[in-house]
């Protein structure tokens, strides 16, 4: 997503609501985003998109297509086994948000660091009674492959219901949960309006070897990397003798533009076609593995401000580039951010996700978000609602990711899904979005 400019490594999530916050479940996450997934977008007069669920065509194929061996909901969210806060001592007392169950008099605000939650109704929630739960269900059983024991019972009911109407499933909602707006702690005006974009997973066409055409290496890990310590910058690698050698024999694949390359550095993973020997046609997964440890800078923000392209969309910097060839390498050397990555191969229902979030489950098309973990902690259900020149979003979504460029009350990157119409989307995406947080009861 995304495919969602991303963070780099996640060790540990700790709880889902950290210190002092909605539970005290344990939450470990593998190294699978980087800092710099969140590409720019800028907005521009297109004709409008489909709806979003038009774009995204894995979901109907995905319901009922997996057994899953554990559950967990919302990443932890407030389940037996954790410990409840205190009740307010007045409704208007603000509060961290519950634990296993809500207090008899359910409290009308929540303090998160970065947001504040206020009570709201289901019928606040745009479009609540029009969306299709069946989709959202496939995220949901992401959410319960975490498998943590405090969780188990709510994630038995969504395994209960999985395949079941769509009525069915959000009625149990409407009973088991309570939606709270989410809102900024320092806007005096529309302190509920906030920022969506998105982020897709691109697919390009490779080589396992360097040859005319596919002269662009896509690099594993390096030896002497190290977490949280400068490498060397994109432009040192292309310069360097000591950076290249560091990287001999880390090549993965080869594409054939470095403007593509750095789209699969933005967005921190994509597919590959590769073609065998015999003529087969196979695809695999880069996931990001690594990172570089310096800060993500825009190219297409730097062409506008050059005053060289009013249109910093990805298909406008490769119109650009291509008036202006000699100018590839000094426009890429602005990010001086680069990735390293690791291939997966893809199999079975597995191939219809996307790449693995930093909750670290994969991603689902259309149905997972990445937040501003301090205001909205992963794993929790959102009701996003967004209208704007590209599209209409009123859906149940999950937080399942996160990124540097994601920061904020209410902000959320949207996981498009993968390939050409994913990334058309997800490239021109950039528009006001409301959300609400739904806690168990």
């Amino acid at each position: 997503m995304h495919l969602k400019d991303k963070l780099s490594l996640f060790h540990s999530l700790g709880g889902l609501f950290g210190s002092g916050s909605l539970v005290s479940c344990d939450f470990s996450s593998p190294l699978s985003r980087p800092e710099n997934i969140v590409h720019q977008t800028i907005a521009s007069k297109i004709s409008n998109a489909n709806n979003a669920s038009n774009n995204i065509k894995p979901m109907h194929q995905l319901l009922g297509s997996w057994i899953l061996g554990g559950f967990c909901l919302l990443g932890g969210v407030l389940l037996q086994g954790c410990s409840s806060p205190e009740k307010p001592t007045t409704p208007q007392t603000p509060a961290t948000p519950p634990a296993a169950s809500a207090p008899k008099s359910t409290p009308t605000v929540f303090m998160r660091p970065k947001s504040r939650w206020l009570l709201a109704q289901w019928s606040d929630l745009p479009g609540f009674n029009s969306d299709n739960f069946n989709e959202a269900w496939v995220a949901w059983r992401q959410n319960c492959a975490r498998n943590l024991p405090s969780t188990q019972r709510l994630c038995g009911d969504v395994a209960r219901l999985d395949g079941q109407a769509s009525a069915v499933q959000k009625s149990w909602v409407m009973e088991n949960f309570q939606p709270y707006r989410v809102e900024q702690l320092n806007a005096a005006a529309a302190p509920a309006s906030g920022l969506l974009t998105a982020y897709y997973e691109p697919v390009f066409e490779a080589s396992r070897t360097s040859r005319p055409g596919f002269e662009v290496p896509l690099y594993g890990v390096p030896a002497n990397l190290k977490t949280r310590t400068p490498w060397y910058s994109r432009e040192e690698i292309s310069k360097l003798t000591a950076a290249q050698a560091a990287l001999k024999g880390k090549e993965i694949a080869f594409i054939a533009s470095p403007v593509d390359a750095m789209v699969l550095h933005i967005q921190g993973s994509g597919r590959l076609w590769l073609t065998q020997s015999d003529g087969r046609r196979t695809q695999i997964r880069l996931a990001f593995a690594g990172t570089n440890e310096h800060p993500y800078q825009s190219v297409g923000r730097w062409l506008l401000d050059q005053n060289l392209t009013k249109d910093a969309t990805w298909p406008g910097i490769k119109a650009w580039l291509a008036q202006n060839p000699r100018r590839t390498n000094e426009l890429m050397w602005r990010n001086p951010r680069f990735i390293f990555f690791k291939e997966e191969a893809l199999e079975g229902a597995q191939a219809l996700l996307g790449p693995k979030g930093a909750m670290g489950v994969p991603l689902t098309p259309g149905r997972s978000i990445a937040v501003d973990p301090g205001s909205i902690p992963y794993g929790s259900a959102v009701w996003l609602s967004s209208s704007g020149p590209q599209t209409t979003l009123n859906r149940l979504v999950f937080a399942q990711d996160t990124g540097s460029a994601i920061q904020g009350a209410v902000r959320a990157d949207f996981f498009t899904g993968s390939g050409e119409s994913a990334g058309e989307l997800a490239g021109r995406l950039k528009q006001d979005m409301n959300a609400w947080v739904l806690l168990p009861r």
